[in-house]
């Protein structure tokens, strides 16, 4: 038999692209949903809540096609303590994230779900990053270079200049990314 077809829901060229490091074939898809945060959830129910939303609506562009296919949709968010920074508006939001995540650990949030047919699951997985201190001249020019503006916390750890200012990391690399591949590839193998 077959394997079934693997969609990622998502247009992130991040995700897409540590998807591609399990060299399993997969395509992309785009899904329009809102990515609100409930204050009454923890982080955790909120991002594996709004993966789930994505992966529903994948579900429904795809209709009766979606009948021997895995759809993976994934969320994540940058938390210092229990206040969540999302994506950054503009250089001064992201120049104001970025300051306050100096000197301090913070967290990594990323729920993913894989939804095939009537099977579901549904997984948060969570890193903390520490930076080394970064000077305002420092930070304006990690923003000035990369434009982070589309990246929860105004950060890409992976990004060069960034990359000199991570003091520690405990737990999954690609979670921080924004896919935590060793567990999504471990939560493949329930529905193959």
């Amino acid at each position: 038999m077959d394997k079934p077809a693997l969609i990622l829901a998502s247009q992130s060229p991040r995700r897409k692209e540590i998807l591609a490091l399990m060299q399993r074939p997969f395509e992309t898809m785009a899904v329009e949903t809102t990515e609100s945060i409930d204050p009454s959830l923890s982080i955790e129910e909120n991002v594996t809540t709004i993966a789930h939303k994505k992966a529903e609506a994948a579900a429904i562009l795809l209709g009766k096609s979606v009948r021997n296919t895995i759809i993976l949709a994934a969320d994540t968010v940058v938390a210092k303590g229990n206040r969540i920074l999302g994506k950054p508006v503009n250089f001064d939001d992201a120049f104001d994230m970025l300051k306050s995540l100096q000197n301090r650990s913070h967290r990594v949030y990323t729920g993913f779900v894989l939804l095939s047919g009537e099977k579901t699951h549904t997984e948060c997985v969570t890193t903390s990053v520490e930076f080394d201190p970064m000077s305002d001249t420092e930070i304006k020019r990690y923003l000035l270079s990369e434009k982070p503006y589309d990246k929860a916390g105004a950060y890409g750890i992976q990004d060069p200049v960034m990359a000199c200012h991570i003091k520690r990391i405990e737990g999954c690399y690609y979670n921080v990314v924004g896919l935590p591949l060793s567990r999504v590839c471990k939560a493949l193998k329930l529905f193959l």
